[in-house]
């Protein structure tokens, strides 16, 4: 196979993730930053893919971060040079992966962590396929729900706006809203759902046991690895949604309802994370 440039592979790699699937705003993200890549190594005099080494994408991560750019932000853009490069092996322009070693920065963060519309989006798309998870992650999206509710909930406390968690531990019985989203995807999930076994609970594995915290937790770790977002947990999932509805002016304690939380003090916490001052008024959940 003839030798081509980066600068011309690139277009090619671009229309892969869209045979793929991959969202609109994962496709901008990746050329916007593998553009950014190619102008960098042009300035080296490396215009071919051979001649690209370890110390090449090396340097180029350090001058990101130099450029004062967020360690998360050159973590996000190494994703998408790793994934370029992988696609070059795939494609027989590589024999061999320049990027494999190459590490990412250190994210240090004393506040929880969420994750950006670009990256959640990525992992809608890679769950996309399996309606289990993808109800699963839909829930704590959406309706802020914990890890441990969503393995405990039952197909008798799903209505049609709503859901109803059970009082446990010492958490009080309360109702949440179920946005589009929320239903479309479980409204999914329950379609393909085994209708021979017979179980009370929502989300089952194959021998219609309930599905086990410990096992929803490994597939969403498994497909944050997938959409190229390791650095992220199913928990993050949740404080995803409180800072996207206080963003958004959900009131308070709306919020704090809903996500059961005992104290409002403990909701308020986000406001921080959220980088917002003033709590808004707003009486609905938002869609993410």
């Amino acid at each position: 196979m003839a030798q081509e440039a980066l600068k011309t592979l690139l277009p090619k790699f671009i229309d892969s993730l869209k045979e793929k699937g991959r969202s609109p705003a994962t496709v901008l993200a990746y050329r916007a930053d593998l553009e950014q890549l190619i102008v960098f190594l042009h300035g080296k005099n490396k215009v071919m893919p051979e001649g690209i080494t370890s110390s090449d994408l090396e340097a180029f991560r350090d001058t990101l971060l130099a450029e004062k750019y967020t360690p998360k932000s050159v973590s996000r853009k190494l994703n998408a040079v790793k994934t370029f490069f992988r696609w070059l092996i795939s494609e027989n322009h590589l024999t061999s992966d320049p990027s494999v070693n190459v590490a990412h920065p250190k994210i240090e963060s004393s506040l929880p962590k969420f994750l950006s519309q670009l990256e959640y989006r990525a992992l809608r798309d890679v769950v996309r396929a399996d309606t289990r998870i993808a109800a699963i992650v839909e829930l704590i999206l959406q309706a802020g729900l914990r890890i441990s509710e969503v393995a405990s909930l039952k197909t008798e406390n799903v209505k049609a706006d709503s859901l109803k968690v059970e009082a446990y531990a010492t958490q009080p019985e309360r109702t949440i809203p179920l946005n589009r989203p929320a239903k479309d995807a479980l409204a999914g999930y329950m379609s393909d759902r085994p209708t021979k076994i017979a179980s009370v609970y929502v989300f089952i594995s194959k021998n219609g046991k309930a599905l086990a915290v410990r096992n929803i937790r490994a597939a969403i770790d498994r497909y944050m690895q997938r959409a190229e977002i390791p650095n992220y947990s199913v928990n993050d999932l949740r404080t995803t949604f409180m800072v996207e509805n206080i963003k958004s002016g959900v009131d308070l304690v709306l919020l704090s309802q809903v996500s059961g939380h005992k104290r409002l003090s403990t909701t308020e916490r986000y406001l921080e994370l959220a980088q917002v001052k003033e709590p808004g008024k707003r009486q609905s959940l938002i869609e993410l």
